[in-house]
């Protein structure tokens, strides 16, 4: 996954003749086309939205539409615990192979019709034979079926503790839009959430509004993350694209929008020196970065090479290379990130001792390193990781190792890493990426975590240790269950290193002071709860 794309250089800037605290400008016929927000309108600026079905598209974009017009049976909470949303009732059987649950009152679709159990099944079978926890809850069961027009029945064939997480996956269509492949896009947008879709005023590649759900009953229970009660405080939202970042920040600060979903580095300075502006961290788990290593190749293929790059690295400094001296950045230790539920301290001794390059080099003599090339692929477009690449290629060659960059642009790196072959046939040695801290709590679904040899991420890490225990964490039904099996999972990790950690960013939003109340989440920004403060 790519972190930061679209970044404007500081060059850029002074071409431009901005200054930290100096207004951007609005080319006047952008001007026009945007009308100023008023008070029970949120004029937002966000990414690209071009895919609406988010069975068949799963960027986050797709996502947070999804949440604005669809609802699910049950969401995440802040400590990304599951807790009923369509779901008013529910019971399981005393065996644990037989859940029942039945809809909440007051569920309807926006054309009118009420919410059924059947759209509840129609959904979930179309899901789930796409997403990886989908697949996973699939294999473990033996029928879905409706009870009655409130009830439906879920009957496994095995125990699965991670039923109720898994439901927070799938939005719930209506069951004719549900009963179409899930390579075949549902064009609808017809939903049973607390938003609208307003299709007369859809402007694609330009903007989509919003409106609020009128008839949208909310849980009687106090926001929480992507739980509780979904309240909505305005009666519309605009999503806008507007691709150039300093028309859109130019926008922010004459008060045209009142949010920006990720300002670029840059420009920061010049936002935070606006007193109507505020920047904001709504996700902080961020982005973790890190490095992955080939373990089918030398000179990783041997434990104390890979136990080298561990000692080797100091976050400080790489988190420096890539993004300067930024509050947003820090050094990241557990495997599962700094700020989830099971962010954990087991076997994490050599993180704290920041980087020692002659640790690292004997433990490359004791993997009896013999000069073979290091090949780190070079991510040209995606200035953060080039930077850290360079860094860290001359880091190894410090210390003797025979590294060498392999430039190119994403497309390519994405390309070469699939090769499993040698060097010196168009393999490689490392390369440097992302990924959602939030994601690395879903140890179930998340490929990065797998160590099953051919089956597992690029690198193919192999541990037969580690593997039953990744594979027992769906039976596990108490978050104290999953930290205790955390550890175990930590400790092997970072005994095998399949990848090494390089520090944490997260992306502050911008928005107006008289925007507030915007809930925080990862990935996401629900449009409920946040609203436009009169004064």
């Amino acid at each position: 996954m790519k972190l930061i794309e679209g970044k404007i250089s500081r060059r850029g800037l002074m071409k431009a003749g901005i200054a930290a605290g100096t207004a951007l400008s609005i080319p006047s016929v952008l001007r026009a086309q945007i009308p100023v927000a008023d008070v029970r309108t949120a004029r937002m600026v966000m990414g690209s939205l071009s895919a609406f079905d988010p069975v068949v598209a799963t960027s986050d974009s797709t996502n947070m539409h999804a949440y604005a017009i669809y609802d699910k049976l049950f969401g995440p909470d802040s400590n990304f615990e599951p807790h009923p949303q369509m779901v008013g009732n529910w019971g399981v059987s005393d065996d644990r192979k037989t859940y029942t649950f039945e809809l909440r009152d007051g569920l309807g679709w926006h054309d009118g019709t009420p919410v059924t159990a059947a759209d509840c099944v129609a959904s979930i079978r179309r899901w789930g034979p796409v997403a990886a926890a989908g697949q996973l809850l699939m294999s473990r069961v033996q029928d879905i079926s409706k009870q009655d027009d409130k009830t439906f029945i879920i009957a496994l064939k095995e125990p699965l503790g991670a039923l109720l997480t898994i439901l927070t996956g799938p939005f719930i269509m209506r069951e004719k839009d549900a009963s179409l492949s899930p390579t075949e896009q549902v064009t609808a947008n017809i939903g049973s959430g607390p938003f609208t879709f307003n299709h007369a005023l859809a402007k694609p590649g330009a903007s989509f509004t919003y409106d609020r759900n009128e008839k949208y009953v909310p849980r009687n229970e106090p926001a929480d993350g992507l739980a509780g009660g979904k309240i909505v405080k305005v009666d519309h939202v605009i999503w806008d694209m507007l691709a150039d970042q300093q028309t859109a920040v130019a926008a922010l600060q004459a008060g045209e929008v009142d949010f920006l979903l990720s300002p670029p580095l840059d420009l920061l300075p010049v936002i935070e020196a606006d007193p109507n502006i505020e920047l904001q961290v709504l996700d902080k788990t961020g982005q973790d970065m890190f490095l992955r290593m080939n373990c089918l190749q030398k000179p990783f293929d041997n434990v104390k090479a890979r136990q080298a790059m561990l000692h080797l690295i100091d976050q400080e400094a790489m988190v420096r290379a890539g993004f300067g001296d930024s509050k947003y950045v820090k050094p990241v230790t557990s495997m599962f990130g700094n700020e989830t539920p099971l962010t954990n301290d087991e076997n994490t001794e050599w993180y704290k001792k920041g980087g020692d390059p002659e640790k690292a080099k004997q433990l490359f003599k004791e993997a009896g390193y013999a000069g073979e090339k290091v090949v780190i692929l070079q991510s040209t477009d995606w200035a953060e990781a080039s930077n850290m690449s360079q860094l860290l290629a001359a880091t190894l060659q410090k210390i003797w190792v025979n590294a060498e960059l392999a430039p190119s642009d994403w497309g390519g790196l994405v390309a070469r890493r699939n090769k499993k072959v040698s060097v010196e046939e168009g393999g490689w040695s490392i390369f440097i990426t992302s990924e959602a801290e939030a994601n690395f709590p879903q140890v179930a679904t998340n490929p990065i975590l797998q160590m099953n040899g051919s089956k597992a991420w690029y690198g193919w890490p192999q541990n037969d240790d580690y593997e039953p225990l990744r594979t027992k964490w769906v039976d596990l039904e108490t978050l104290e269950e999953r930290r205790a099996l955390a550890r175990k999972m930590q400790r092997i990790w970072w005994d095998y290193v399949p990848q090494v950690l390089l520090g944490q960013y997260v992306q502050p939003i911008a928005r107006r002071k008289t925007l507030i109340s915007i809930i925080g989440f990862p990935s996401y920004v629900p449009f409920w709860n946040m609203q436009k403060a009169t004064n």
